[in-house]
């Protein structure tokens, strides 16, 4: 247990930070297995919105290590995988 007041304090904010990077790690998989699980290019395309607002929303915040490559790159597999379905 820390000593020091700006270390409890510090324990207390990472804490609170990998709560919230777990819970948008969480959310983002989920989403991403609705696209990629989606029979038809109609579902995939429904569930697409939602994906690629919680990557721009992390990378926004700087959540779960998503910067704006990784988020890019995420974006791009799912468009490969959403033009591949018929």
């Amino acid at each position: 247990m820390p000593q020091h007041k700006s270390c409890k304090k510090r324990l207390l904010q990472a804490e609170k930070a990998n709560a919230m990077n777990r819970s948008t790690r969480s959310a983002i998989r989920t989403a991403l297995k609705a696209v990629r699980s989606a029979t038809s290019k109609e579902e995939a395309l429904k569930a697409m919105p939602a994906l690629f607002s919680m990557l721009d929303k992390a990378a926004a915040k700087g959540r779960a290590g998503f910067c704006a490559n990784r988020v890019a790159n995420y974006k791009a597999k799912a468009a490969k995988v959403i033009n591949g379905l018929a």
